[in-house]
Order: C-alpha cells, then structure tokens, then sequence
C-alpha cells in the first residue's frame, strides 16, 4: 500500500570546493559538505565564505541542503574565531555545521541561534547508544554514526532515540574509530582531530610476534579497502538511517560524479520499488549520460566492513579481506587474468597493471599467464566523465500564460518538489492585440517561454489562457519569462537573517593528551583475525601478532576479544 507520508532520504556528497559541490549537486546529490576558511578538519579543503555562499544558492535552487565542517579541535584561543565562522554560516545560508568540539556546541546552542544547524560529526567516535543520546540531550539535530556500526546497531539506536541518523555508504576507511586515532600526532606531531592528519596507516608495517620475531615484512597491514554499502541501502533505510554520506573531501571531481550518480541510480530504484515509503529529500530530475562505475575512478577494493557484524557475534562472522597488504593505493577495475582478452574491450590509452607491472595500451609487454591484471584508467570512461554534459540537473517547472484585465500574467510552478514550494506569478501590462494567425501567434508563445537556456529549469508543461489568440512580440515574452526566471530563482534561495555573535568570555584549561598512557589507535578492525590468528577461533597458537614495527617505531598490539576490539600502544623500540 502507497504511503502518504514518505520518509524523505537524503544523498550527502563530499566537496573538495564550490565547483566539486556543484558537481555533486548536479550528478544527484540531496546534499554536500564542505569546508570553510578555517577549523574544517581538512588542511587542504579550506574555502571561502563567498565561494560557499554561490554554492548554497546554487543548491537551494533543488532544495540541496549545505553542510560545512567545523569539526578541529579547539585550543582556548581559537573558540570566539570558531563563534564568529559559526555566525558567519548562519548568514550565508548554510543549512548544517558538523561540530566535534562539543564545547563549541554548547556555546553555541546556549545562543538559541542555532537550534536546528548542529550536528554532530564522525570524529565525536558516535559508536554507541550511550553516545548518541548524549549528543542528543545536548540538542544536535543529527549524528554521524561510527561506520564500525553494524545494521542491527544503527536499528538499536534507532530504537531508543529520535535524531536523525547518517551513516557512511562509500569511501575510505580509517582503520581507527574516527576521533578516537593519535598515531599522527604522537609520531608526527600532526593531529587527525586539527585536520593535519599525517595517515600513517597507509604505511608499511613490519608485524612482531611476542618474541619478536617477523611474522609479515613491510606490509600495509592497517590500509584498509573502500566501504561499499550500495547493496545493502534498503536495509540501511530501514533501520533507520534517513542520511547517507559518502567520504571524499579531497577527492577530485571524476570520483564524485562518478560515485554521486552511481548512488543516485541506486536509490532512485529504490524509492521506486518502496510504494511510496521512502522519496528523495531534495527536488529536480538528475541526468546522467554515462554508467557509473566506481570501479572506474579511485578505488582501493570494497568491503562492506561490519554492516552485518554486531556485538556478540561469532568472529566468523567478520568480513574478510579488510586490507589490501600490497598497496594503500587505486587498484582500478579487474579485468581478468593473463593473456589479455578482446572481452575486456581495451582502448587506445588505457593504464593496465599487471603484477608489479604498469603499462598502457597498446604496449608490448610480457605477462606471465595467469596473473590477474587491473585496468586504472579508462580512457573512454574518462572522456564520457569529463564531457561537458555527464550529468546535468535540471528543474521541471509548468509555465501558464494567462490573460487578465489590462494585460497577461505568467506563473511558473515547479513540479513535483519534494517539499513545498511557492510558485512565482507575475502581472504585465501589455495590448491584446488580435493574432492573423492563431496558430503561429500560440506557436511563437510556447517557442519563446520554453527558451530557459542556461537557466536550471526545464520546461515540460505549457499552458495558454486567454479570450483569443494574441500577437507578442518575441522580445516582450523574453523579458517576461527571464523576470519571471529570476523571481522564482531568488524566491528558492533564501537565507537566514544575519546575527552578530553574543557569549560570555571564555575561561578554558584543558588537559593535555598524555600519549604514553592512551591508545594509539583504537579499532574494530583486527589484524589477528585479518592473518588467521584470531584467539577465539584459534586459539593455542605459538605466534600472535604482537608488534608493528616500521623504523625506530614500535607498537604494541592489544585486544579485547570479549568486544572484538584491538588497540595500538606506544612502546620503546
């Protein structure tokens, strides 16, 4: 049975800057988040308030909704800079911040300004029930769940709370809870939670038992695959997550149009298949002129992590591999195994790895049969990706011309919005004066009122109203329709009204981290049960990886198999 009353889901999509954001928005985003000028969690993904303002007009065209990171840490000094970009969001239309700094939450919330903005971000490590009623007692909007969480967690929480809940779909993996990692900081003196984060689980590790003795040579042992949760959506729906976020705020814009219209195909699917219970938060219709393929830009493998794996669970019952060892970089699409096959559809420029061999085709080189080969760029794909029309997302809007006393006027009304909308009806004083040809005179009104141009709207309905065909001048009509345009162009882009910051001076003392007596990294990945070696399976085994070494860098590995959790700790070599 057709639900009246549709759970509206929401596509976030990650924006390196304004254009990658319009980018998103055009191959189907319902959301996107960025970073501003400072505190963003992402040193190299800074903007500007201007650049941020033309994208919140830009998306509120299709009700997309902003979202801007302010998600640092904070030492004293920098709170009233953070209040002051917080007001300065507000202004500017943005339509969420993603805090981490839980101080600078309730300052915030303590101004009654920003009562509907927060959220709260990844990086407050939300991985349990406990956490997320705390955030919502303090009066977030919305979490950011752990990605560590399972399906049955997220329905657990859901159960017991009312905030709306996001959850990572796609992207990189760090291998430590988020918000809960120090290895950049304690080895390189640059905190994952100030953006500067120096991703030293990228690296190669050689891995210990306890007696030291190597077990693995310099492997990449905590780099770990892609999430890809694009088959199991409808049961993230259902459990109640009603944001979807895919990682990427420093991938280019290949990635996310490629990744943001592969999911938007997938849900649209879905609300279709749904009867009605779940519908797309955003409006306007999405085209895309390829098939996507995330196998096709950046990719490090797929795994879907633990969205099937909950406390109590058999180990077993972990997916496997989590890592790939050989490479924290782009595999890019399989292809098969050697001779290269005319299936594979090769063309002229396209990079292959075979091996430790990379090439590209045509290039005549010796592949020993058998060996699995990768393609990492594809040439073809590249060029549909980047033409100019890959996607394009557009408005569908009903124009009426009708006539009144002493003139026309014409209305303009999107269709179908997924929230409401206002439509823009204007008046013009104008002759009436009797067309000779009554069927050229209708043919040049529809002609000249269809011409949107480069305007986001698309004309599917047009209707005229009036006593007797009329003669217009095709000039007049331009003119109507362009001020017409422009009307319902700023009546879709509204922002809030602009507040000057008010709190009391700040009087902080915080702790500093002791590194020596707190984990390293704290995750649910675990490299025992990664090699095979996991104490609950196996248990009675002579070696246990105890040690990652790399250098004169030695840390000790340490697990709790009762949670099936393993921690990183600082030692001496």
């Amino acid at each position: 049975m057709t639900t009246n009353n549709p759970t509206y889901i929401e596509l976030l999509a990650p924006a390196k800057n304004a254009d990658i954001g319009r980018i998103a928005i055009d191959a189907g985003a319902d959301a996107v988040y960025i970073g501003g000028p400072a505190f963003g969690a992402r040193k190299a993904a800074g903007n500007s308030l201007e650049d941020i303002e033309a994208l919140c007009r830009y998306a509120h065209i299709f009700g997309v909704r902003v979202f801007v990171t302010l998600n640092t840490l904070l030492r004293p000094d920098e709170y009233d800079e953070a209040v002051h970009l917080a007001y300065a969001y507000r202004r500017i239309g943005v339509d969420a911040i993603l805090i981490q700094d839980l101080y600078l939450a309730q300052i915030l919330l303590q101004s009654g300004h920003f009562d509907h903005l927060l959220h709260a971000s990844t990086q407050c490590d939300i991985r349990n029930l406990e956490r997320v009623q705390e955030l919502e007692a303090m009066g977030f909007q919305q979490v950011v769940l752990a990605r560590e969480l399972s399906i049955n967690d997220i329905r657990h929480i859901r159960e017991h709370t009312h905030v709306a809940l996001e959850a990572f779909v796609h992207g990189a993996l760090c291998v430590s809870y988020s918000g809960a990692c120090y290895l950049s900081e304690a080895t390189c003196g640059r905190s994952a939670n100030r953006g500067e984060c120096a991703q030293m689980c990228r690296l190669t590790y050689d891995v210990l038992d306890g007696d030291m003795h190597e077990m693995l040579h310099q492997q990449h042992v905590l780099s770990l695959l892609d999430l890809d949760r694009s088959a199991h959506l409808r049961q993230l729906l259902d459990a109640g997550v009603t944001t979807l976020k895919i990682e990427g705020r420093l991938k280019d814009a290949d990635y996310v149009r490629n990744v943001v219209a592969y999911y938007r195909q997938h849900l649209d699917a879905l609300f279709a298949a749904s009867n009605g219970r779940y519908a797309q938060s955003s409006h306007g219709k999405t085209h895309i002129r390829f098939t996507p393929d995330p196998a096709k830009t950046f990719h490090r493998g797929a795994t879907e992590y633990f969205s099937f794996f909950s406390d109590g669970d058999s180990p077993d019952r972990r997916p496997r591999p989590m890592v790939n060892m050989l490479t924290p970089k782009s595999t890019g699409e399989y292809l098969g195994t050697a001779p290269i096959k005319d299936s594979w559809n090769l063309h002229n420029g396209d990079g292959l790895v075979a091996g430790n061999q990379g090439f590209y085709w045509p290039s005549r080189v010796n592949i020993p049969t058998g060996t699995p080969v990768y393609r990492t760029y594809n040439a073809d794909f590249q060029r549909q990706l980047s033409a100019k029309d890959a996607t394009r997302r557009v408005l569908p809007i009903r124009l009426t011309l009708a006539e009144t006393a002493d003139g026309f006027s014409l209305t303009i009304e999107p269709i179908q919005p997924a929230r409401p909308t206002t439509p823009v009806s204007l008046s013009f004083t104008a002759d009436k004066i009797p067309a000779t040809n009554a069927e050229r005179a209708e043919a040049v009104v529809r002609q000249q009122l269809t011409k949107l141009g480069d305007t986001p709207f698309e004309a599917v309905e047009t209707a005229i109203r009036w006593s007797q065909p009329c003669f217009l001048p095709a000039a007049t009509l331009n003119a109507w329709r362009r001020t017409a345009t422009d009307t319902l162009l700023q009546s879709l882009t509204l922002h809030h009204e602009p507040l000057t910051p008010n709190h009391e001076p700040l009087t902080l003392n915080h702790e500093p981290l002791t590194l020596n007596h707190a984990p390293l990294m704290t995750c649910r990945y675990c490299l025992l049960y990664e090699m095979n070696r996991c104490k609950r399976l196996h248990p009675g085994q002579d070696a246990i990886p105890t040690y990652l070494r790399r250098g004169n860098l030695l840390l000790r590995i340490r697990t709790d198999c009762n949670r099936c959790l393993m921690t990183l700790h600082p030692t001496q070599s």
